[in-house]
């Protein structure tokens, strides 16, 4: 896609491992046209020596999306980055932030950042190897590490390589004594670290991930920093992101829900179509969409059914959104067509 024509990150949506396949990212798609949408980390070992289609195949409606690497071999991430290139994607991001015990053993993710100038070495090959943007996803600190100057150092080393966009989730990254979810929770949110590294690195991209989950935050953070990256909160209510299209994008967006229904009827349709993929791949991800709704225990119940969900048709979403009673605030028509096609 060209790279002109793209909406500024303003808002993306997080890489989260087992949750943004391809569905998740057409669903999401659907309710915010302009967000950033990026992919599960992918290891460069499950592209250079496993299935590339299952990895890397997309809708592209898709568009814009981003490959998320994890790896430390600059000649495999460049390999990979070629490939991102050559499959469409808009973006490919190096993962420095991940702290799990497997990325550990691999010595990439979180661990990269105790070695900025291999990231920088391994940013410099993906960049010989593509013209997408390179970006990297990184922690503020490791461990006990929290001085502002081991963050800035990093940076400065891997900008000097060529990456010009930086996505800052504001916590350290603790690489023993947490799982990865208490990582997500427990080391304490400092986004004036972002904001300072904004402040002294005027000239890059710098967005900030970690805890964002309304609006207000939102907006807020945005006066400090070139974007914002959400994970959870987007995954388990993603009816917000139709509110933050319209908050940071076109004010005009007014996609009722049945059209977004309609929009994922098409898409579960045109999958197992084209590509065999059964429906509760594509609905296991839209289980939050009527939270707070009259009749949302019945939508998820009926979503979640082993038992109704085999060998399922795409109409089993329009059964489980009768269950749905909507307020009358949210009885709206459907604003323009909001499903892509194939």
């Amino acid at each position: 896609m060209n790279q002109t024509l793209l909406p500024p990150r303003r808002l993306t949506i997080a890489p989260m491992l087992d949750w943004t396949d391809r569905h998740c990212r057409h669903f999401h798609r659907l309710l915010a046209p302009h967000a950033w949408l990026y992919t599960e980390m992918v290891t460069t070992g499950a592209l250079l020596h496993g299935d590339v289609p299952r990895h890397l195949r997309f809708h592209p409606a898709e568009h814009p999306v981003a490959l998320q690497l994890g790896g430390s071999e600059p000649e495999d991430l460049a390999r990979c980055a070629q490939l991102a290139q050559e499959w469409g994607y808009d973006e490919v991001n190096l993962n420095c932030g991940c702290p799990s015990e497997r990325v550990q053993r691999g010595a990439f993710g979180a661990c990269l950042m105790y070695e900025p100038q291999l990231v920088a070495e391994c940013v410099a090959a993906m960049r010989g190897a593509t013209q997408l943007p390179v970006t990297v996803k990184h922690r503020i600190g490791i461990d006990q590490i929290e001085d502002y100057a081991f963050v800035h150092g990093f940076i400065t080393q891997v900008a000097a390589a060529g990456c010009s966009t930086f996505i800052v989730h504001a916590r350290n990254a603790w690489l023993k004594g947490l799982s990865p979810k208490e990582n997500r929770e427990v080391p304490p949110l400092r986004y004036e670290v972002a904001r300072q590294l904004k402040r002294d690195f005027p000239q890059l991209e710098i967005l900030l991930n970690g805890g964002l989950a309304t609006t207000a935050q939102i907006t807020e953070q945005l006066q400090y920093v070139d974007g914002v990256m959400i994970g959870r909160e987007a995954y388990h209510n993603p009816w917000l992101l139709a509110e933050w299209e319209r908050t940071l994008f076109n004010p005009d967006w007014q996609p009722s829900r049945e059209s977004i229904i309609a929009g994922l009827v098409d898409y579960a349709d045109y999958e197992r179509r084209e590509h065999g993929t059964p429906l509760r791949a594509i609905v296991r991800h839209v289980l939050g969409f009527a939270n707070g709704l009259p009749g949302a225990r019945n939508f998820r119940r009926i979503l979640s059914d082993p038992t109704a969900l085999r060998d399922a048709s795409p109409e089993l979403l329009w059964q489980a959104w009768r269950e749905i009673r909507l307020p009358m605030a949210d009885q709206n028509p459907i604003s323009g067509d909001t499903t892509p096609s194939p």
